[in-house]
């Protein structure tokens, strides 16, 4: 029945008065500019707790919206230096938040006045047909800032303002992918994906990897580094459920100590340093014979391995690498279990920073490959078209998805051997090893360590697959990036006219020579990635194409 018109207005009364009490406590900063991206709202965190009660707002809106889905909201800056924190909101299916609202976001965030905050939110209330009386369901969590319990007490005060109709779930401290598995699982009725919590998760991975590793272990021990971030805790609650079976000696894992957070360490480090993070070096731990190493970044979503050649040069096994032998191991499986028949397709998706040696290692062995621009969303959009889709950004963040058709194949395929039945049974066992909601260092780390075991293989022998072209990423800083516009998955620009053909005579000139330059998303600045056979090539090219970015930043 139709809630009466009196009943309606007083509800109104009582949330409008509620809001304004609740707002005046959260100005927005003078002379800032928010923005919403792929990462959602990043920037000091000092400066957020406006930002933080307005997401309380929107999360209430989407999860209305929604007829009362679980919506997530997870505070941090992954790998972004300790004064810095950040928020982005999750999607029930434990995706990124719909790009549609991102627009809502940056709307509401940038609100001068508690007026105008109120006024915009009713209006949007409005303009998307949100029932505000309808029920809601907002799940939280947050990393070790020291910047995050303030922030969070801002969002619980915004949430605190729909109290009547919104359940809250406070996860607490933890993981980026931990936060986006609750809210996939809680979101889904059958139960299936498992129990909406960190034990529950943890609990999911263990039973996953112990049945993919069978009697192969106990694996060599493995080295990880935490970046001094929430990885820490979160790997100590995995390595009490997966046991000896992969013994683990953990560095850095100090998250009390005031600017420890990603200094020196982690996954970031390792990536754009192409080093050895210093504390694991002084460490000795990767001088042993056949040692190997992986660096988490600040939020637990990243991974890079490495391992020293001979016990001296360091050797990076990035986002890149994973993949490749991700997608080789997953499609011998699926050749093992005689699905090929069945056009069962295993599908790799990458951006235009992926190596180009790992691009065309996977094509010269049948596996097709898609470039899409960078972001999470668009890579995680382009591998749900394949049964089974790999994706890994050279940074070490990456995922596997299995289309419902392709669980509901392997569910019901009637296998023709024992080793048909063995590869559909370990086939099943991945696909809930896997976070499919976002990229998880932590169940890429187990990934890793079951095709390593399954292979056989070693670092060094898992790095032979294929060689890295040398490569530099070059940071260019301009007076306007929006003059740099790109296409073919921003691979080529079309504005400024003629810088391109002028990058295409750079490139020329040097021996299997590519470069891009792509527009910064958050700053007046240009990223120029460059590659050729030698990392002298490879350094002249980045520099050449740099200085023709910066000629025509000036010219224009």
């Amino acid at each position: 029945m139709a809630e009466s018109p009196k009943k309606a207005a007083h509800e109104y009364a009582v949330l409008l008065s509620a809001l304004n009490e609740a707002v005046k406590h959260y100005p927005k900063p003078e002379g800032f500019k928010f923005s919403y991206g792929t990462a959602g709202f990043r920037t000091l965190g000092v400066k957020l707790p406006s930002v933080m009660f307005r997401c309380a707002l929107l999360a209430v809106l989407r999860s209305k919206k929604l007829e009362g889905a679980t919506i997530g909201v997870m505070v941090t800056a992954s790998h972004n230096p300790e004064p810095d924190n950040g928020v982005k909101l999750v999607d029930p299916s434990g995706e990124m938040l719909d790009p549609a609202w991102e627009h809502h976001a940056t709307s509401l965030a940038n609100c001068p006045t508690a007026e105008s905050l109120i006024s915009t939110f009713f209006d949007l209330a409005k303009h998307l047909r949100v029932d505000l009386a309808s029920p809601a369901s907002v799940a939280y969590a947050w990393d070790t800032r020291p910047t995050g319990p303030e922030l969070i007490e801002a969002l619980q005060r915004g949430l605190e303002v729909f109290a009547e109709t919104t359940k809250t779930i406070n996860v607490g401290i933890t993981t980026t992918p931990v936060l986006h598995y609750v809210v996939k699982a809680t979101n889904d009725k059958t139960g299936d994906y498992g129990q909406p919590t960190e034990e529950g998760y943890m609990q999911k991975m263990s039973t996953a990897f112990a049945t993919l590793i069978g009697n192969r272990g106990p694996l060599s021990e493995l080295y990880v580094d935490c970046a001094n971030g929430v990885g820490a805790p979160a790997l100590a609650t995995l390595t009490k459920h997966i046991g000896d079976k992969l013994p683990i000696h953990a560095l850095n894992t100090d998250t009390t100590t005031p600017g420890a957070l990603n200094s020196q360490c982690g996954a970031d480090f390792v990536k754009t340093k192409q080093a050895l993070p210093p504390s694991v070096a002084s460490s000795g731990s990767l001088a042993k014979k056949d040692s190997r190493g992986c660096s988490l970044d600040g939020d637990a979503d990243r991974i890079i391995y490495y391992y020293l050649a001979d016990g001296k040069t360091f050797r990076m096994l990035d986002g890149d690498k994973i993949g490749v032998m991700v997608a080789m191991f997953l499609g011998d499986l699926v050749t093992k279990a005689k699905l090929r028949e069945h056009q069962l397709q295993v599908g790799v998706v990458q951006t235009a920073y992926a190596n180009g040696s790992s691009t065309k290692y996977l094509k010269s062995r049948g596996i097709p490959v898609t470039c899409v621009p960078t972001g999470v969303k668009h890579l995680h959009h382009a591998a749900q078209r394949y049964d089974i889709g790999v994706y890994f950004e050279a940074n070490g963040h990456g995922t596997v998805l299995f289309s419902p058709s392709a669980i509901s194949t392997l569910k019901s395929f009637t296998p023709s051997s024992p080793d048909s039945a063995n590869a559909i049974k370990h086939l099943l066992a991945l696909s809930s090893l896997i976070n499919q909601a976002v990229g998880d260092a932590l169940s890429d780390m187990l990934l890793v360590e079951v095709v390593l075991a399954h292979r056989g293989w070693t670092a060094p022998e898992w790095d032979a697959a294929y060689e890295d072209l040398p490569n530099r990423l070059v940071k260019v800083e301009v007076k306007d990036r929006f003059i740099f516009e790109t296409t073919d998955a921003e691979r080529r620009l079309v504005k400024p006219e003629g810088l391109q053909d002028m990058v295409n005579d750079a490139m020329g000139k040097v021996e299997m020579g590519r470069s891009f330059v792509r527009p910064s998303g958050t700053e007046d600045c240009v990223r120029v990635y460059a590659e050729a056979k030698s990392s002298a090539d490879a350094e002249a090219l980045a520099s050449n194409v740099a200085d023709l970015v910066r000629h025509f930043s000036e010219s224009v």
